[in-house]
């Protein structure tokens, strides 16, 4: 707790002590004092629980705030004093403030995921200065310069490992409990906990482009982004409370006036119809049911940019996926070698990686790292790169041909078809076929995960688009179970594709349904904006996707949306409850305080314990499992 909420404890309890001593006085020895007397005691424990409620209540009429919680509580009990009913008075305040301690402790709670977000900012980075290490300002270091990062310190910047191996804590960022073990030539984006041993990096973006400062303010900018349930009730209750003040007084004054009823009893019928329809329940569990909502989905690496957001995100029917960098890892690698008889599969790949050693392409970078030996270089000579087919070079006298198929035919070298899809990287020496390599761009470990998590959750369709080839997008549908695929496709063609499934998917769910795309690149940043919902990979996606998205993936794993949809449906189903069940309770105890049947505990409960149950259901929102 913090120090006002336990001074506010301190006098709930005190209060409290003082009132339960006056009703047992009163009960056992009520002629022990004079009749006056009683209202006077009763006075202490009010004043003591509820001077600052009076003092709000006034200073907002001031400022010309009038119609709030504040006011109805003052008019309630200060009216309640002016009927007789003493008691009443002070255990409407005191169960007032214990509401409102309520709040104050679950909002704290709610807050605290985020703000342990916020805690990610790193003080200082360590640069190296006439010799010695001193610490700067991240705003300070510039691209390009070298930083060391030592055990247990926070990395300040994005960057690239130039030596030292180490552990890094991800939890604060992605969610994910496992260290990630880094090494030279490995990216490292700041807000990350260096755990073990010492390590320099290069920083490839200044601090306020940097992964820290991107979370930072998405997180910031996340309250602002209201839904239209949270709207509605604040426009709700902005009518609602004038409305139902309004009705308090005439329900007071028309009868006495009309039909010469007694005024007591009309009066206390008014202030408990106040008591009960102070707002305070739907006020305060609505924004609480979102705030924890998005507080729970930041602990799990997922950073949704408003409750607006979190609401849309709820009615998600359709899930169109990026491939590469999104289902896939986005980066070649070698996967299957298939020399022919008599060959072995470690020299088909050094032969292979020493023709390709002086290529950039990102087919022969790939070759050359799945080689595990050293290239010696003195063995090649007459390197030619043929565009679009391949590399003819001579290694230790004789001529290696590396290619595609179109390569092998021009040189009139047979070569075998391969069942496994992706790119197939003939080999042949002195014109004889030794085999191929086959190269292909890794699906992530729980992207099949994802499609069936999605389709669990009742979403009704997934769909790839891709400017991948055909048959390379149709072999990671049916892998991963994804029902359609588009491939071949430019920029411009996924944003029609998307127009296309967006309009048969609010046709399918008479304009409730939503459209979810998930993308990562720099491309996808105009479907990102199209589409109902966007969500990008926040780890190694673009600046332009993640600033076009709604919704940030801060692990890059798929499978997280499905649990970040399921904690969308969830505090969505929170905020209805806690609707129905307040407006319900609060409809019938005011119908009955109308007619005469409620008193002013009834009103108590209605206001105060209709307020704590909703608080607490909101609290609900934050408990996600890791």
């Amino acid at each position: 707790m913090t120090k006002k909420q336990k001074k506010t404890r301190t006098r709930i309890v005190t209060a409290l002590v003082l009132f339960l001593a006056l009703e047992l006085a009163e009960h056992l020895a009520p002629d022990v004092l004079p009749g006056l007397a009683w209202p006077v005691l009763y006075l202490i424990p009010y004043g003591i629980v509820g001077w600052d409620v009076l003092w709000r209540a006034v200073r907002n009429i001031k400022n010309g705030q009038v119609f709030d919680e504040n006011f109805l509580m003052a008019v309630a009990t200060v009216g309640a004093f002016g009927c007789g009913e003493y008691p009443e008075a002070v255990a409407v305040m005191l169960f007032y403030q214990v509401g409102e301690l309520f709040q104050s402790y679950a909002v704290g709670k709610s807050r605290k995921s985020i703000a342990d977000m916020m805690d990610i900012a790193p003080d200082f980075a360590n640069v190296e200065r006439d010799g010695q290490l001193v610490q700067v300002d991240p705003y300070e270091v510039a691209v390009g310069d070298e930083i060391v990062v030592k055990a247990g310190e926070r990395v300040p910047l994005d960057g690239v490992v130039l030596s030292g191996t180490s552990q890094l804590d991800t939890a604060a960022l992605t969610g994910e409990s496992v260290p990630r073990e880094v090494r030279e030539g490995d990216e490292i984006i700041s807000g990350c906990v260096n755990m073990t041993g010492l390590i320099t990096v290069r920083v490839t973006k200044p601090f306020g482009e940097s992964t820290v400062s991107r979370i930072l303010e998405l997180v910031e900018n996340a309250a602002e982004k209201k839904a239209k349930t949270e709207n509605f009730i604040t426009r709700f209750a902005r009518y609602y409370t004038p409305a139902v003040v309004g009705i308090a007084v005439l329900l007071a004054v028309v009868p006495p006036l009309l039909l010469g009823q007694s005024w007591s009893e009309w009066v206390q019928r008014g202030l408990i119809f106040l008591v009960v329809s102070c707002p305070c329940a739907l006020v305060i569990s609505v924004p609480l049911s979102f705030f924890g909502g998005i507080g729970g989905a930041s602990r799990l690496g997922i950073l949704v940019k408003g409750s607006n957001y979190l609401e849309t995100l709820a009615g998600t029917e359709t899930v169109v996926f990026d491939k590469t960098g999104t289902l896939t890892d986005g980066s070649f690698n070698v996967v299957a070698i298939h020399p022919q008889a008599g060959i072995d599969p470690d020299r088909l790949l050094s032969i292979a990686a020493h023709a390709e050693a002086y290529s950039n392409h990102p087919i022969a970078l790939s070759v050359k790292q799945a080689y595990s030996g050293p290239i010696d270089q003195q063995r090649i000579d007459d390197v030619q790169e043929q565009s679009g087919h391949g590399v003819r070079a001579k290694i230790d006298e004789h001529v290696v041909l590396v290619g595609n198929d179109k390569l092998m035919s021009e040189c009139g070298v047979g070569c075998h078809e391969c069942e496994l899809t992706g790119t197939i990287l003939h080999v042949s020496l002195d014109g004889e076929y030794i085999g191929h390599i086959v190269i292909a761009d890794v699906v992530k470990p729980d992207a099949a995960e994802a499609v069936a998590a999605l389709r669990a959750a009742g979403v009704k369709k997934t769909v790839m688009l891709t400017g991948d080839r055909a048959d390379v997008a149709a072999a990671v549908a049916k892998e991963l179970g994804i029902d359609e695929f588009r491939a071949q496709l430019l920029p411009q063609d996924k944003v029609a594709e998307v127009e296309k499934l967006l309009e048969e998917t609010h046709e399918r769910g008479s304009g409730k349904g939503k459209l979810a795309f998930v993308g990562d690149g720099i491309n996808d940043a105009p479907v990102l904006t199209r589409a109902d919902i966007g969500i990008a990979m926040g780890a190694m996606g673009s600046d332009a996707a993640i600033e076009a998205a709604d919704v940030v993936l801060m692990d890059d794993k798929p499978s997280n949306i499905a649990r970040a949809i399921g904690i969308a449906r969830k505090t969505m189903g929170i905020v209805w409850q806690n609707i129905v069940f307040a407006l319900g309770i609060k409809f019938l105890v005011l119908v009955l305080a109308a007619v005469g049947i409620a008193n002013m505990w009834l009103a108590v409960f209605a206001d105060v314990g209709v307020a704590v149950i909703a608080i607490l259901n909101a609290m609900r929102a934050m408990n996600v499992k890791k």
